[in-house]
């Protein structure tokens, strides 16, 4: 499992920065998800958007993207039906403030 003093109580990466593949699957262990490549494509898609606008993308906006590339994932399917919860967990991404 992760070091304890890695994540929060909650279970969010401490300091984003310090994320990486290994921490990755780590957490989504945790949440009990075995990661495949549609996981990671949503996880770079987040982590990329969060990196140029510091904020966490909304599922609408992730749709968007998904669509622009001519992709259909379903993605509360992905996620265990809590999508943007577990999906900025595995991220690493800080805890979102939008009600999840």
């Amino acid at each position: 499992m992760c070091k304890k003093n890695i994540l929060n109580k909650k279970g969010y990466l401490k300091n984003y920065k310090e994320w990486n593949k290994k921490i990755a699957k780590k957490i989504a262990k945790i949440e009990n998800i075995k990661l495949n490549k549609n996981h990671w494509k949503i996880i770079y898609i987040i982590r990329n958007f969060h990196k140029k606008f510091k904020r966490t993308p909304s599922m609408l906006i992730i749709h968007r993207i998904l669509k622009k590339e001519k992709n259909k994932i379903n993605l509360n399917k992905l996620f265990k039906n809590k999508f943007l919860k577990i999906s900025t967990k595995i991220s690493g991404i800080p805890r979102t403030n939008i009600c999840i």
